[in-house]
């Protein structure tokens, strides 16, 4: 069975096929948000910080960590935000970003083994980052497109992540350490993409024996109720074998059907995490205590 561990000081999430559903929250990200890069820019992290334990508080195992911000120091913010998340957060972190220096930045800072988001299946991205993940000892998410870009045939998507595979191998990292995105499409513009994904998230684990991962919420995009596609679309995806998903954990209904998904797939053993959730509080008065006091009262 493959497991993908990533670490931080204090807490270890194992990503793998008869595990949990990993929910990586995706909020820590300045894209499309003015005012957080607008801040995130001018060094001021209360935000950041806010937002970082929000997702872990509503149940994200992981974080992902994004400063790409225009005409900003990346390198520079990437690893302050690192460091501050991991000072009011136990939980590992996924480094997110395109720039090699700051993925450096990042991995050089960070406590643990983190997952480094991301590689793509071109030449150049192999032989710059890979490098730079077998140093630091880190994990990958293996994004899987190249330099044709982004293929609408899933068996030119599954042989990049193939060739990725392939060639961290040449660099001393193993196909457990490496997080497979097969690429969700928006199923409002591409009406078989949720068929596509699905079938490559199985062929992936199959044949490549990879764990997956991916940004959930692009499923949606332009549609209205995005949470209830994006809840659907997880619960299905994890059926065909995803292991996790860079999405917010800030959606109830999300959550829910990640939760739900779990105990039908027999990852929750003995629905433990599901009663934890949303058993109802016993009411006032009730249990051992309450029981002898109300005894007391009938027999007075």
């Amino acid at each position: 069975m493959t497991e993908t561990v990533i670490t931080s000081p204090n807490r270890e999430v194992r990503i793998g096929f008869e595990r949990p559903f990993v929910i990586i929250g995706e909020r820590i990200n300045p894209t499309g948000r003015r005012i957080l890069a607008e801040e995130m820019k001018n060094g001021d992290y209360s935000r950041v910080e806010a937002d970082a334990l929000a997702q872990v508080e509503a149940g994200a195992q992981m974080l992902d960590v994004n400063a790409g911000i225009p005409l900003a120091d990346e390198p520079k913010i990437l690893a302050e935000v690192i460091q501050l998340v991991q000072r009011v957060t136990d939980v590992p972190l996924c480094i997110d970003s395109s720039i090699i220096d700051a993925l450096a930045a990042g991995l050089a800072v960070y406590q643990g083994r983190a997952l480094v988001n991301s590689v793509t299946g071109e030449d150049e991205s192999l032989e710059r980052v890979l490098p730079l993940v077998a140093k630091h000892g880190a994990s990958v998410v293996a994004i899987s497109n190249d330099e044709t870009g982004i293929s609408q045939d899933i068996n030119v998507r599954f042989n990049v992540a193939k060739k990725i595979v392939e060639r961290a191998a040449d660099h001393g990292i193993s196909r457990d350490r490496i997080v497979v995105d097969p690429l969700v499409m928006p199923i409002g513009a591409i009406n078989t993409a949720g068929k596509q994904v699905l079938a490559l998230v199985s062929r992936l684990r199959n044949e490549l024996q990879v764990n997956t991962t991916c940004g959930a919420s692009n499923v949606s995009f332009g549609l209205p109720n995005r949470n209830g596609i994006n809840a659907a679309f997880l619960t299905m995806a994890m059926g065909a074998g995803m292991t996790s998903a860079i999405t917010s954990p800030l959606h109830a209904e999300v959550m829910q059907a990640v939760l739900g998904a779990d105990v039908m797939l027999g990852h929750d053993p003995d629905c433990m995490s599901w009663i934890r959730k949303y058993r109802e509080p016993a009411p006032e008065g009730s249990g051992a205590r309450g029981e002898r006091e109300g005894r007391r009262r009938r027999r007075g």
